[in-house]
């Protein structure tokens, strides 16, 4: 088991004094395995830690033999990590980045951008980053991984922006972030999201956490982005006790 931890919060700082051979305690949600099957044309878009997971799931596609393109997305430059996990998962990546100049792309069939992801994807389905060693058109299944904003935006242009070069029968997958608490399957119910029949509109919920991977087309991205942000105020508190508790810490072993 690989854990990678963003540094953003209290949690996280704690993390940072982990010391090896220190316990560490892993929870869930236990979920419901990515589907990877094999034969077709799939194209991850992968948000900041949203990469962490999708080279994971690059490599299981890879492995099952379908071809893989990524879109593998940082707001910064400093934000990219596991280049070469990333590029062994993936057919052609597409690395783009927020911040100029923007990166460099490593092997032939790769490419690079500086913009936002649908940005990117257009950019390279159109022809402007070079001739696509694997066509947009061709992708059976999207799998996007990342914040909730860049989620809905790829869910808004395959309707939009990149219809013309989509498969009108593509299959198009989130993976949900909703908050969690027990992380044990439909127990809590503080990971319920919202769901819209995109024909009848009829709206139902889901437990996220005994699957993570939902439609695009299905999930109400307002609702998460409401759900999301009633933890800030409690977040800030723990980011500001963690800090006064670390500098007392710090303080105390200096003095000794």
């Amino acid at each position: 088991v690989s854990v990678i931890a963003l540094e953003m919060g209290g949690s996280s700082d704690l993390c940072a004094l982990l010391r090896p051979g220190d316990p560490v305690i892993l929870m869930g949600p236990t979920g419901h395995p990515t589907e990877t099957p094999g034969g077709e044309t799939v194209m991850l878009v992968g948000g900041g830690l949203g990469n962490a997971v999708l080279f994971s799931i690059g490599r299981a596609f890879k492995a099952a033999g379908s071809r893989v393109l990524y879109f593998a997305g940082y707001k910064r430059l400093q934000d990219r990590y596991k280049v070469a996990e990333i590029e062994a998962a993936a057919d052609v990546v597409v690395w783009t980045c927020d911040e100029a100049p923007g990166f460099t792309a490593n092997r032939p069939q790769d490419a690079a951008h500086v913009g936002n992801i649908v940005q990117a994807i257009t950019a390279y389905a159109q022809g402007d980053l070079g001739q696509p060693a694997i066509k947009v058109g061709d992708v059976d299944r999207i799998i996007a991984i990342g914040s909730d904003a860049m989620m809905a935006a790829v869910g808004r242009a395959r309707h939009d922006v990149l219809k013309p070069w989509l498969k009108a029968d593509h299959r198009a997958i989130a993976s949900i972030n909703s908050p969690m608490q027990c992380m044990l399957k439909e127990i809590c119910a503080q990971c319920l999201q919202a769901h819209v029949d995109p024909v009848t509109g009829a709206r139902t919920v889901v437990f996220s956490c005994f699957n993570q991977d939902q439609s695009l087309d299905r999930v109400d991205f307002r609702s998460l982005r409401d759900r999301l942000s009633q933890n800030s105020v409690q977040e800030k508190l723990t980011a500001a006790w963690v800090d006064r508790c670390l500098k007392r810490l710090n303080h105390r072993v200096a003095a000794e």
